[in-house]
């Protein structure tokens, strides 16, 4: 087995233990909450509330960064903390670095080597106090504050093609709107790689400012 297969069947293990030790499938997993603003399907602009979420620096490829960022946070859920607490796994796993795009159509992203934040949003019975500690010291616990988030929603594998296309399309929509973008696309994986593509939900997302008061 290559190294690259064998970081993958990692990955699908840890999703598979993430399944069974918070008890429920796939549609059980808490999600964040959020106002819908603009609705143009498959665009969204959404409000959402403040957060908080533990996250994990990678380097590497997006696909190998997702999948080393995964296992490290998975850890962390699953008892690697000072109280060795479980915690309930949520949607989407995010990820958002890489090299730096501007925002404008069309968006490049590609499999080159860069640095990635991978992220969990902690449930939000959870406030940042009554976390529990890592003991990896590469995970960063931090609050994220309420934000406006333009969206679009698609199915299908997590390529770099189908991210590609769908950050470009985003983009667009973004200038359209006349829309101010003040963040990076971030990379939102709702569901495990077992799933069947034409079942996946997945999303890019860009942070918006508000409008003006």
């Amino acid at each position: 087995m290559t190294g690259a297969a064998s970081r993958r069947s990692v990955t699908v293990a840890c999703w598979i233990l993430v399944v069974l030790n918070t008890g429920g499938v796939c549609m059980a997993v808490e999600r964040p909450v959020y106002r819908v603003e603009v609705d143009s399907k498959p665009f969204e602009v959404r409000d959402y509330p403040a957060s908080i979420v533990a996250g994990v620096q990678v380097s590497g490829s997006r696909s190998e960064a997702v999948n080393a960022g995964f296992r490290i946070l998975a850890a962390y859920i699953f008892g690697a903390n000072q109280r060795s607490d479980k915690i309930a796994m949520t949607a989407p796993v995010t990820q958002s670095g890489g090299e730096k795009i501007a925002m404008t159509a069309p968006v490049q992203q590609s499999e080159a080597p860069g640095h990635w934040e991978v992220c969990f949003t902690m449930p939000a019975a959870y406030r940042l106090e009554s976390l529990p500690r890592p003991r990896d010291e590469r995970i960063r616990m931090r609050p994220l504050p309420a934000r406006r988030m333009a969206v679009v929603t698609f199915s299908g594998f997590w390529s770099d093609a189908n991210l590609t296309s769908h950050a470009t399309a985003l983009a667009e929509f973004v200038k359209s709107r006349r829309l101010n973008p003040i963040g990076p696309p971030v990379f939102a994986y709702y569901d495990p790689p077992w799933m069947p593509w034409f079942l996946r939900t997945n999303e890019v997302q860009i942070e918006v400012a508000p409008p003006p008061p």
